[in-house]
């Protein structure tokens, strides 16, 4: 395989070519960043954690699919992995996942103690969510928390300490992520129970669609908690009455059950997370 048939490959296993994943991990880093920051979040701290959000998802990536490439090939949407295809093989992947974590921690050395500390616990968690899958009824729970940490970390790399309203915003990311991978999950649902794989959206079988927009209200809900906490004003609460309006899109696309739909809803939760994000700004912005 020649130099560009290579990275073509890399790319497409790391998932670059679909930066869905990219953005929801961003989203709640950035609510996280411009809190603590006060509005003003350094920029230095900003680059850092925004190009440590594509090294580790992109980690997280091929630790996945090294996890799942004795199942992908029996899931339509993801039978022509590179891993699947044999284009890339295991120990390149490893090896590849071990050069992405160790340039995003490399990243961070310069930052507070207690960031590198909690580095090891969003190592963790990056790398045994796809086993997770094997034994865990809710293994979207686990991803939330994954796809949090960057919320202490913000936390802590701008004020050297973690307050309970970041632990909260936590929280609220993992219910987020629970609605919008039950969403995934309801894509792959068929394939998933040949192969045993457990998911949300098998879990909670016919009551799927209720159980999202639940985690989307307890999400909202833990938001304007959070608001409350932070001493955030009118426009970040108008932020979460549009989050509200596109969760509520996404009942109409969910209703039914079709994947196409049911996808298309999973990648629209980028526009929700922009809208918590792009309160936040507007009221740092207007004060």
């Amino acid at each position: 395989m020649n130099l560009l048939a290579r990275l073509n490959a890399w790319e497409r296993l790391m998932r670059l070519d679909k930066p869905i994943g990219i953005l929801l991990l961003a989203w709640p880093t950035l609510w996280a960043l411009w809190v603590s920051g006060g509005g003003k979040p350094s920029p230095f701290i900003l680059w850092i954690f925004m190009l440590g959000t594509v090294l580790m998802r992109s980690a997280g990536c091929v630790i996945n699919d090294f996890a799942d490439r004795n199942f992908d090939g029996h899931v339509e949407r993801t039978r022509k992995r590179p891993l699947v295809t044999g284009e890339v093989g295991t120990r390149e992947a490893l090896l590849l996942a071990a050069a992405l974590a160790l340039f995003a921690f490399i990243l961070i050395l310069p930052l507070h103690r207690l960031v590198l500390q909690l580095s090891f616990a969003a190592l963790f968690l990056a790398a045994s969510y796809p086993f997770t899958k094997r034994f865990f009824a809710i293994p979207q729970a686990w991803l939330g928390v994954a796809f949090g940490f960057g919320i202490p970390m913000a936390y802590a790399a701008q004020l050297y300490t973690v307050p309970n309203e970041a632990w909260l915003l936590l929280v609220a990311n993992v219910f987020w992520a629970i609605a919008y991978d039950t969403e995934y999950a309801m894509v792959d649902r068929e394939d998933d129970l040949k192969i045993g794989i457990r998911t949300s959206a098998i879990t909670f079988g016919r009551f799927d669609v209720a159980a999202v927009m639940i985690c989307y209200g307890t999400t909202l809900s833990l938001l304007a908690i959070y608001g409350q906490l932070e001493n955030l004003g009118l426009p970040y609460y108008l932020g979460l009455l549009v989050a509200a309006g596109i969760a509520t899109y996404h009942y109409t696309l969910i209703r039914e059950r079709d994947r196409a739909r049911c996808f298309r809803a999973f990648l629209h939760n980028n526009w929700l997370g922009a809208a918590v994000f792009a309160g936040i700004v507007a009221d740092h912005a207007l004060r």
